[in-house]
């Protein structure tokens, strides 16, 4: 993709083209279903139906979060994503809900299932669509941090495996015309679709509540570890927020007390090149900065340090544990925290 784009009107293109190819796919289920009366074939025509819904609501979440950031906004419109993953979430359960009960009554009222090698052919063909066009949606996604994208990528592939499940159970069914096969396959995956609405509604919930994203605060405090300057006596009170694709981190980082304001900037500005360099453009950084006290002796590696009133004793390793505590290192407990 050009990379010349803005991250937010390419999520949006790739969004636009799930919501095309969704409508398309469902047109086809639907006349898959009409021709053999299959309810393992309704399962994909019901999930594909809110495919459609889902993919106008994250397209539209997805349009409001590209919008740059206003007075009423500052931080920009990138929770409204949350938004969008939360409901198709709950519309991907509910789906799944449905499906199970329509089974359960045919496997009561059993149907009689006819052009069954067509329907396959057509329920295939759209599963393979679901499918790349899902894998799209997930990778860039990924790519660009965006929640609603991945999402609803990740819907398409749920139900593309649904598809070939339900392929496989038709197969049997037609091998040995046990109509019930219908109905149970239907069943089975409209459970799995229940798993995967449930898993994106977690996601999401844990977005909004701006749920710390542990595997992502390892990787920045092994980046930022690894590049450690001499300055940088102490690391502590790291946070990372996600508002769409763009990535909030605020730390207070301790320097010694002498250096003047230029000289401190300076400190800041190295450790967000190192961030920027690792991460991309898309993270901002609120780095406070501390001056060092008597106690951050102990933990000092300064080595030309004119002031030193205390020998260093031990680094402090930078790990999740120390570096998300907000409390100075070695201070003592009676201390105001900073």
């Amino acid at each position: 993709m050009n990379s010349s784009v803005p991250i937010g009107i390419a999520n949006i293109r790739i969004q636009r083209w799930i919501a095309i190819v969704s409508f398309l796919l469902l047109g086809v289920k639907l006349l898959a279903y009409v021709m053999t009366a299959s309810v393992a074939i309704l399962t994909d025509a019901l999930e594909s139906i809110v495919n459609v819904v889902a993919s106008l609501i994250s397209l539209y979440s997805l349009t409001i979060s590209a919008r740059p950031r206003d007075h009423n906004h500052p931080y920009g419109h990138g929770k409204i994503e949350l938004i969008s993953a939360s409901i198709e979430g709950i519309l991907i359960s509910v789906a799944g809900l449905l499906i199970i009960y329509e089974s359960i009554d045919r496997l009561i009222h059993p149907h009689e299932l006819k052009s069954l090698n067509l329907g396959i052919l057509l329920v295939a063909g759209s599963g393979l669509a679901n499918y790349l066009i899902g894998l799209l949606g997930v990778r860039t996604g990924k790519r660009n941090n965006s929640l609603a994208l991945i999402a609803s990528g990740r819907h398409l592939q749920s139900d593309a495996y649904s598809t070939v499940g339900i392929i496989i159970g038709l197969g049997l069914l037609m091998l040995t015309q046990w109509v019930w096969i219908d109905s149970a396959v239907a069943i089975g995956f409209g459970f799995l679709i229940i798993f995967t609405g449930v898993k994106i509604l977690r996601s999401s919930i844990a977005g909004i509540m701006d749920e710390a994203d542990i595997n992502l605060l390892k990787k920045v405090i092994v980046v930022l570890y690894s590049h450690k300057k001499e300055n940088w006596v102490d690391l502590h009170n790291l946070r990372i927020l996600k508002y769409g694709n763009i990535l909030h981190l605020d730390a207070h980082l301790t320097v010694p007390w002498y250096l003047n304001v230029h000289e401190a900037h300076q400190e800041i500005s190295a450790m967000e090149s190192i961030i920027i360099q690792k991460f991309g453009e898309s993270i901002e950084l609120f780095i406070h900065t501390d001056g060092c006290l008597e106690f951050s002796c102990k933990i000092c590696q300064k080595t030309d340090c004119s002031v030193r009133q205390h020998p260093f004793e031990q680094a402090v390793l930078w790990d999740l544990k120390n570096v998300t505590q907000d409390k100075k290192h070695g201070q003592p407990r009676d201390d105001v925290k900073s």
